[in-house]
């Protein structure tokens, strides 16, 4: 029983440490800069099997410098760049809010708006993407965070 609990605080500790050597670039810039990672990634880098990486991360938690993160809000689905390179969902999720916290509040931008300037970035995401992200960002539509 202990060499099994000794095992499992050995493999937490090596998931950890994967995470955030792919991950140092969140240490120093936050969510924007977040890398595309999953699962598969760090189950082949410590040569376990991915089924173990989510249990492994599932509830557990670790702290940064930035604060204290549950293991799993490091993993994150990729977007492809016009410049050949890949950004996080959760890096857009960063850009969205900034673009948003930056609008006029009485022109908010629409979510095609917000498209357009994310794709002059460099990023080609449809609009359909940005209303699902700001949805679950809890951002309100544009008619809804006009100001008079």
């Amino acid at each position: 029983f202990l060499k099994a609990l000794q095992n499992r605080n050995i493999t937490i500790l090596k998931v950890g440490q994967s995470i955030m050597k792919k991950q140092i670039n969140f240490l120093d810039k936050g969510d924007v800069a977040m890398l595309p990672l999953k699962l598969k990634d760090i189950a082949k880098e410590i040569g376990m099997h991915e089924s173990t990486i989510s249990r492994c991360t599932n509830k557990k938690y670790i702290q940064t410098p930035r604060g204290v993160y549950e293991m799993k809000y490091f993993f994150s689905s990729e977007i492809k760049t016009k410049f050949g390179t890949t950004a996080s969902s959760r890096s857009i999720k960063s850009l969205l809010s900034e673009i948003i916290s930056k609008e006029d509040p009485k022109s908010p931008l629409s979510d095609i708006q917000i498209a357009d300037s994310l794709s002059k970035n460099g990023f080609k995401i449809a609009r359909r993407t940005i209303s699902k992200y700001r949805e679950s960002l809890s951002i309100p539509p544009s008619n809804e965070r006009k100001k008079k």
